[in-house]
Order: C-alpha cells, then sequence, then structure tokens
C-alpha cells in the first residue's frame, strides 16, 4: 500500500506522484518546524537556510529513501537554540508540534478536496488527480504518527518533554542516550505493526469521508 519501487516500473506516473507527494509533505513539515522557531523568536533556522519551501534545503536523503521504499521515514532536521524561545518549557514542544500540525492540515485539506471531488465529477479512482490526493492523504498521514512517537530526535519526545519534570531528568536522559536505538529496533522489529497503524486511521479516515 505505501511506498514502493514496483511502481516505478509498472506505472512510472504514479510513482512520479508518489515522490512529489513526499517532497511536498517532507518540505511542508520541516518548513512548519523553522516557522514555528521564528515565531518563538529564535533564528537558528534563518540563518541555516532552513526558512524556506525550497525542498533541497530539508530533504534527508535517508528519511527520503525510507518513505520510498517502506512507507514511513523524516526530514532533515530543523535545528533550533531552545535558550532563545520566548517561551522556554513550552517553546520546544510548540516547534515540533508544528511538523506534525502542518501534515494534519494538509491531509484535511486534501480530503476535503478529493471529497468534493467525489460529490461533483465524475473522476474516478484511476484519475491522477484523485490518486495524488489519496497520496498525498497517505505521505501526510504517515509523517504526523510516526513523528509523534515520543522517541528521539522524533517531534514526539519533545513534546513528551515539556509535559516532564526534573524529577523525570532520569527518563529524559536515557531516551536521549537511548533513543535512536530504540527508534532502529522500532523500524527494524515493528515496522509491518507500524503500517498496520498507519492501514487502520487511513482506512478510518475513507470511510469518514464516505470514499
Amino acid at each position: 500500500m505505501f511506498g514502493t519501487l514496483d511502481l516505478l516500473f509498472s506505472h512510472p506516473e504514479i510513482f512520479v506522484i508518489w515522490i512529489l507527494c513526499i517532497v511536498i509533505s517532507l518540505t511542508i513539515h520541516e518548513f512548519s518546524h523553522a516557522l514555528a522557531g521564528h515565531l518563538e523568536g529564535d533564528g537558528t533556522a534563518q540563518q541555516m537556510g532552513r526558512l524556506t519551501i525550497n525542498p533541497l534545503a530539508h530533504i534527508d536523503w535517508i528519511g527520503f529513501l525510507m518513505l520510498v521504499l517502506v512507507g514511513f521515514g523524516w526530514g532533515k532536521p530543523v535545528p533550533f537554540n531552545p535558550y532563545n524561545l520566548k517561551h522556554k518549557r513550552w517553546g520546544p514542544a510548540f516547534v515540533s508540534l508544528a511538523g506534525p500540525f502542518s501534515n494534519l492540515v494538509m491531509l484535511v485539506l486534501a480530503g476535503i478536496v478529493l471529497k468534493l471531488l467525489v460529490m461533483y465529477t465524475n473522476l474516478n479512482s484511476e484519475n491522477l488527480l484523485i490518486i495524488f490526493l489519496l497520496y498525498l492523504m497517505q505521505i501526510s498521514l504517515i509523517l504526523m504518527l510516526f513523528n509523534l512517537i515520543p522517541i528521539p530526535p522524533l517531534d514526539g519526545s519533545k513534546i513528551l518533554y515539556a509535559f516532564l519534570s526534573m524529577k523525570h531528568r532520569n527518563i529524559i536522559m536515557f531516551l536521549e542516550t537511548r533513543g535512536i536505538w530504540i527508534l532502529l529496533l522500532l523500524l527494524f522489529f515493528g515496522s509491518s505493526l507500524l503500517s498496520q497503524v498507519f492501514s487502520f486511521f487511513f482506512n478510518l479516515i475513507l470511510r469518514i469521508l464516505n470514499i
């Protein structure tokens, strides 16, 4: 259901749409992080050329290939200095949440457009515009849910930290030092479970839209 190279040989036009949806979703996700940091008073992302919608500034090629090959991945992390943020405790969570929230907005907008097209046009599931909207919804959902997992370096970890006090410092230190290994184990052993979760929510959205 998700990213596969089989499309490149069987339906190259659909493969191009799939890649386009990945690039759009990743770019908006990372740009939203940069914009949130800028609004919070930190100029780090802007100084590093990340306050832009140029996809080349935001693509992490390993994360990009993961999305293409297995259906979930990530963009190049947007840097920010937490000491420059206006809100010291909640600022990092706000910056981190901006990415998944942008994917939620894209998911909702694409779903609305898709529903209107289904209701008022004769376009079917083989139409490239319909396929584009479906893939955009899929990728947006994947990026939103995957990045909300509370394991560093994913966005969900910074959101989790905002709710933890100093008495939970050991938990924070454990996640910061072991998080990448936990994430790799999750990707290696839990990819099938993650795909099932993503499929469940995507099919639920389609049922809600009655599509």
